[in-house]
């Protein structure tokens, strides 16, 4: 049976490491009493973390209209998915199963409209099954996206997990550069591209190796000194005008794809 959430948070634990999970969002992970997640309700974002599915990026140019090879697709920031409620499949003590499923056609509610959306309803032209696991290990954190559905539907994937900051100059190191948080904030709502890149490390009060499978980039972004989002993508929205979306498109081949993202804590 799924269980369709109640103000119900699934708690996982090994060892040092907590985990609290809220309607699937990730909202809590503590490792020796340290919390490596940002909090709601802190200064720079109202979530901990979310998904951007089918589409990565804004739409409002493009009339919020993204081209796909059937039917019609209204999208807004970020896709579709951010408005379902994930069900619970299953969780133990250190794994926890979300499901959303979609129906071709479905219309659904844009809670962004009115104050910062023109587009009121969303619709997606393609069936999909979008199921989020969480794996707590001695190692660290897990997070796995199995996306299916119907061959040949196009999407980008990308996942917003916000990290809390606590000193006065955190880092940001890829395997060819180091970031600062200025250069982060530099850039703005467009999000700074880390291109072709499977492993940031944060160099905070404590650091964080975040390694990906599956994404090939990430970008980040924060308006703020006390968060960072460090978000894989499998395509950089900026990278085309949103009238041309359509070119960062993967495409379901029959087969369920995965995307891996580990969150490892270092000593």
């Amino acid at each position: 049976m799924f269980h369709e959430f109640d103000n119900i948070m699934v708690q996982l634990k090994t060892g040092t490491q907590e985990v609290g999970v809220d309607a699937g969002e990730l909202v809590n992970y503590r490792v020796k009493g340290h919390e490596y997640i940002h909090q709601k309700g802190s200064p720079g974002w109202r979530s901990s973390d979310t998904e951007m599915f089918p589409v990565i990026g804004p739409t409002a140019d493009a009339g919020f209209r993204v081209q796909v090879t059937r039917g019609n697709a209204v999208q807004d920031q970020h896709g579709l998915l951010r408005e379902m409620v994930y069900k619970e499949v299953s969780s133990s003590d250190t794994q926890a199963v979300f499901l959303k499923q979609y129906k071709a056609g479905t219309v659904l509610e844009n809670s962004k409209y009115p104050e910062k959306s023109t587009a009121r309803f969303l619709i997606w032209p393609f069936d999909f099954q979008f199921l989020k696991t969480y794996t707590l290990s001695d190692q660290g954190l897990e997070i796995t996206f199995s996306v299916s559905g119907e061959k040949d539907m196009p999407f980008m994937i990308g996942y917003h997990p916000a990290f809390k900051l606590y000193s006065e100059s955190p880092v940001i190191t890829t395997p060819g550069r180091n970031i600062t948080l200025p250069e982060v904030r530099e850039v703005g709502s467009r999000a700074l591209e880390v291109p072709d890149c499977d492993h940031i490390l944060l160099k905070d009060k404590k650091e964080l190796s975040i390694k990906t499978e599956g994404f090939r980039h990430f970008m980040l972004w924060t308006e703020v000194t006390n968060m960072v989002c460090i978000e894989p993508i499998s395509f950089y929205p900026y990278a085309v005008p949103q009238t041309k979306l359509h070119e960062g498109f993967d495409y379901l081949d029959g087969a369920e794809k995965e995307y891996k993202i580990r969150i490892i804590p270092l000593p």
